[in-house]
């Protein structure tokens, strides 16, 4: 029986038409597509109205769902418009190609076992790297070289994608298939061949299925496969030399399903290796078979003005003209992508680079996603994650989108629990953003983007559970049981308790517990106080129970006061600035607690440090100066410690070291102090000459931190000598009231005032 073979190159427009016109020629009774057949039950939700392409078909393994393997499809894809084509029609539908069960169990010797698309030859181009069986001399291609390569450059073209699309997908000719079969069958046999088996046994699968076909009495069999395949599957060798190939293949399981694509995925620039330069110009090619070079213009010309650049009606004739001319000019039959790209160049954006990439983003790319419909998933989890944003009204889109939360809201609290969950899942479908003022205890804002990898990474979260919140919590429990240190369990528990995992707290404190049991120092527990005291504040808001993590956060904080003057003693600068780094966190973590208690034992803790005898200055000055601002130091006794800091007897060094602990971020203590301003203005004129180029670094660095303001009105008093009490007097010191006097008499007119003269009797 008759066999049809139709040599295609995935995802071309001008393929696709030709397919299509050469089956109302043919009238198939069957049609047999290269794919994975293990996802013929899958076909039919190609015919449901709301699977909008792109979209993929997607092949794992459910014990190792990561080893996947996507198949896209675009709405211009050859092998979509055939099996559409085939369901119009009435007749039967398959996919042919080797088993994905056995080529992901293919022993690497063999070749890639669980390679994706992405990482193999696109299909209808032959693999690269194939030794020659001929010498060079005697075959159209070099050593070494690829052979649709060699094609293209012995055609003129500069690669294998212009000379296809030059002479295949721009035209669209019906006729062109007995063209493809006879240049592919010249370079097979003339060309390299592959140095591994998997295209063989490929090849053998999809001849044992056209044979079962045959075997079943169609009589009209069309078979769509890749150009470089064509060839093998028209002449049919014995079966028993097919069937011995496939005998005895590993097999390992694999489960199907469909997922959401976008254009941006077809790019070959992706990494996938059936990959096309264009996606967005192809489905232009294949929606608009009229007036095609226009139409292409004026979208040019529409997204220019959207971004508020020239593209005037004339300009856009004259692209027009100028694509045709240079086509014509090139000898070519029609305008490819490739004329409209330099006419638009030339004419519309004058050779400015940055109009061209917004082109080539918006409408050569495109930023097409694609839909499948509701109940196309297998994966439980996968089906949950689709309920739950119809639930909850979150779409998943290709373009970033910005999503603000107000979580004084159920949805919106809904929503945020969601997004974190996925989160911890490794689905970052949002990315938080950073939220100032008062807003940002009730507000987050998410920036949005889907990306088509997501899927394979919902489906790998299958592991964990069969919603994402029973998923998500599951993995928690298994990140907190294999979690070796303070800072990686702590990690966890602000995401546990944003996405609303109750569950699994308990859990991870008692593994934060016993890590802490065996911390080595002080310094370690207090890397769990911040995320502690801020998951505390999320129970009003979010409404999650705190109590376990307050317990947590009690034994912490009293082993941490406890042993903190110990931790402190004879710290040399390095260990003194790592030091001032975790009190100063601990101190702004057990400010925004409501535990007047634990506030009270850490106060008591940093006056037992300042009291050391050997305490370092940096740690030294930030504790009284923490001790000041909470109202649990007097300001006497603050200028006690610091004139007892800056004696004479006190290394210079050490001094600076002080007062760099007691003022940095902020000076106002200075300004509003006449003691603590005289104290240091004394210090730093009574020092030596030889000490001073040694704490001048010091004092710069401290200085350095202040607020812009602060620095100014402290250098305005320095330079007046003034004191806080002079009030008015100061703010007028150093004012050249000759300067001003100049514009008294414009100010006068402007105001439609007289002015006396001071000269005048």
């Amino acid at each position: 029986m008759p066999v049809h073979v139709f040599g295609i190159r995935h995802h071309g427009p001008g393929s696709a038409r030709s397919l299509l016109a050469a089956f109302d020629r043919l009238q198939p009774d069957t049609v047999l597509v290269e794919g994975p057949v293990e996802a013929n039950d899958q076909i039919s939700w190609l015919f449901d109205p709301a699977m909008k392409p792109p979209v993929a078909l997607l092949i794992y393994r459910p014990d190792m769902p990561l080893a996947s393997v996507f198949y896209p499809f675009a709405t211009f894809s050859p092998e979509w418009n055939a099996l559409r084509y085939a369901q119009r029609k009435g007749v039967p539908a398959r996919f042919i190609d080797l088993p994905k069960s056995n080529w992901m169990a293919i022993p690497p010797d063999l070749g890639p076992a669980e390679k994706s698309p992405e990482d193999e030859a696109p299909e209808g181009e032959p693999p690269q790297g194939r030794a020659p069986e001929q010498k060079a001399h005697e075959a159209p291609v070099a050593e070494g070289e690829d052979a649709l390569m060699a094609i293209a450059r012995i055609a003129g073209e500069e690669d294998f994608e212009r000379w296809w699309d030059r002479l295949v997908e721009s035209r669209g000719d019906d006729q062109v298939f007995a063209a493809i079969h006879e240049a592919m069958a010249a370079l097979r046999a003339d060309g390299p061949r592959p140095a591994n088996k998997v295209d063989d046994l490929r090849e053998a699968a999809m001849r044992q299925e056209i044979r079962a076909a045959q075997k079943q009495g169609f009589e009209r069999i069309a078979v769509v496969c890749g150009a470089w395949h064509g060839p093998a599957l028209t002449d049919l060798p014995p079966a028993k030399e097919d069937a011995a190939k496939l005998k005895g293949l590993a097999k390992v399981k694999v489960l199907a399903t469909w997922v959401p694509w976008t254009h941006g995925r077809l790019l070959k620039a992706s990494g996938y290796g059936a990959g096309i330069e264009s996606p967005g110009w192809y489905e232009h090619l294949w929606t608009n078979r009229e007036h095609t070079v226009i139409r292409w213009v004026s979208k040019v010309a529409r997204l220019l003005r959207d971004m508020d650049l020239d593209a005037s009606s004339a300009q856009t004739i004259d692209t027009v003209r100028l694509a045709e001319t240079l086509a014509a000019f090139r000898g070519r039959p029609n305008v490819t992508l490739t004329e409209l790209n330099d006419a638009t160049a030339t004419v519309m954006t004058m050779g400015d680079t940055m109009p061209l990439r917004l082109i080539e983003e918006k409408l050569i790319v495109g930023e097409a996603m694609g839909e499948v419909p509701e109940g196309a998933s297998v994966v439980p989890i996968q089906k949950d994650l689709e309920s739950e944003q119809k639930r909850l009204r979150l779409k998943p889109e290709l373009t970033p989108r910005k999503l603000d939360l107000d979580l004084r809201k159920e949805g919106d609290l809904d929503r945020s629990r969601l997004l974190h969950r996925l989160s911890l899942l490794n689905v970052p479908w949002g990315v938080p953003e950073a939220v100032h003022g008062k807003l940002g205890t009730f507000h987050e804002i998410w920036k949005l983007a889907w990306q088509p990898e997501f899927a394979v990474e919902v489906i790998a979260a299958a592991r964990w559970g069969n919603t994402v919140a029973a998923a998500a919590s599951e993995r928690v429990r298994d990140l907190a049981a294999t979690a070796t240190s303070l800072p990686e369990i702590t990690a966890l528990l602000e995401p546990l308790l944003k996405a609303n995992l109750g569950d699994a707290a308990l859990p991870v404190l008692d593994r934060l517990r016993e890590i802490a049991a065996h911390a080595p120092d002080i310094a370690h527990l207090m890397f769990a106080i911040p995320p502690l005291a801020r998951v505390s504040r999320y129970g009003d808001v979010r409404q999650t129970d705190r109590t376990a993590v307050q317990h947590a956060l009690n034994e912490l904080s009293a082993r941490i006061c406890a042993g903190l003057a110990i931790a402190c003693g004879s710290l040399n600068d390095e260990a003194a600035t790592a030091m001032l780094a975790h009190i100063a966190g601990v101190h702004q973590a057990l400010a925004i607690v409501d535990h007047d208690d634990l506030r009270r034992d850490w106060y008591d803790a940093l006056r037992r440090v300042v009291a050391l005898p050997d305490l370092h200055g940096l740690v030294g000055g930030r504790c009284c100066r923490f001790l000041l601002d909470a109202g649990e130091m007097t300001v006497e006794d603050a200028a006690a410690r610091l004139s007892q800091s800056l004696s004479p007897g006190v290394d210079p060094a050490a001094g600076a070291a002080w007062i760099e602990g007691f003022l940095a971020n902020s000076g106002s203590v200075l300004l509003i102090n006449e003691t603590l301003w005289k104290l240091v203005d004394d210090w730093v004129q009574e020092l030596r000459g030889e000490d001073f180029p040694n704490v001048l670094p010091l004092l710069r660095r401290t200085f350095s931190t202040f607020p812009a303001g602060e620095r100014r009105q402290l250098g305005e008093r320095l330079r007046a000598g003034a004191s806080p009490q002079q009030g008015a007097s100061q703010a007028s010191a150093g004012i050249d009231h000759a300067r001003a006097a100049k514009a008294l008499p414009l100010l006068a007119q402007m105001m439609g005032l007289v002015l006396k003269d001071p000269h005048a009797n």
